[in-house]
């Protein structure tokens, strides 16, 4: 079974994302899953700088601590993504990392000129959101930046658990049933890549 990289973008650590996240883990290794974890507020990586230095390799030429993640994010069949909603899309320390992710989307459009939707997908991702507010709209913003996002990095969206009306640390715990959803889904998601791999 190909590994899954779970990436923690809350900037607490005990926050709500961080908290359905663990369940996914678990569910995904109770699943037979092999899962590394990332905590993104524990990493020094700076925004990308539009630079592009990796039209060269495909490869992003800053120094940094998001050389390990890249290629964690090509061994991994994968991607399991947490963050709260800030100004309704995620938070800054999982947008720095998605687009840091720049140099995937030029290695794959520019480099390898793939076209537009058509190369099947070889990667699953699973996002996790929580917000504080009941608004209708309130993931709209988030989801099309993950989806673009997953697209660069050759996934698809495999399913989003989203959360209204949990705000302050630890709100998450009042509710066993959105843990138990996230547990699940984690282990569905080691389970789906597994069905997939053995196609």
């Amino acid at each position: 079974m190909g590994k899954i990289l779970a990436v923690y973008g809350s900037p607490r650590r005990q926050g709500n994302t961080s908290h359905l996240l663990r369940q996914a883990v678990q569910g995904a290794r109770d699943g037979g899953g092999t899962v590394e974890e990332v905590v993104l507020r524990d990493l020094k990586m700076s925004p990308c700088l539009e630079i592009y230095g990796c039209k060269i390799t495909g490869r992003c030429v800053l120094q940094d601590d998001f050389q390990a993640l890249y290629d964690q994010i090509l061994q991994a069949r994968g991607l399991m993504l947490a963050s709260p909603i800030f100004f309704y899309t995620v938070s800054a320390h999982m947008k720095i990392f998605m687009d840091r992710c720049q140099s995937f989307w030029v290695k794959k459009y520019w480099l390898e000129g793939a076209s537009f939707g058509v190369e099947k997908p070889g990667r699953k991702g699973l996002f996790i959101s929580v917000g504080a507010t009941s608004g209708k709209k309130l993931f709209d913003g988030a989801l099309l930046t993950v989806r673009y996002f997953l697209d660069a990095v050759n996934a698809e969206l495999w399913r989003s658990l989203l959360y209204r009306g949990l705000d302050f640390e630890g709100d998450v715990l009042q509710h066993e049933e959105f843990l138990k959803e996230a547990y699940w889904a984690g282990f569905e998601f080691a389970r789906a890549l597994d069905d997939e791999e053995g196609a």
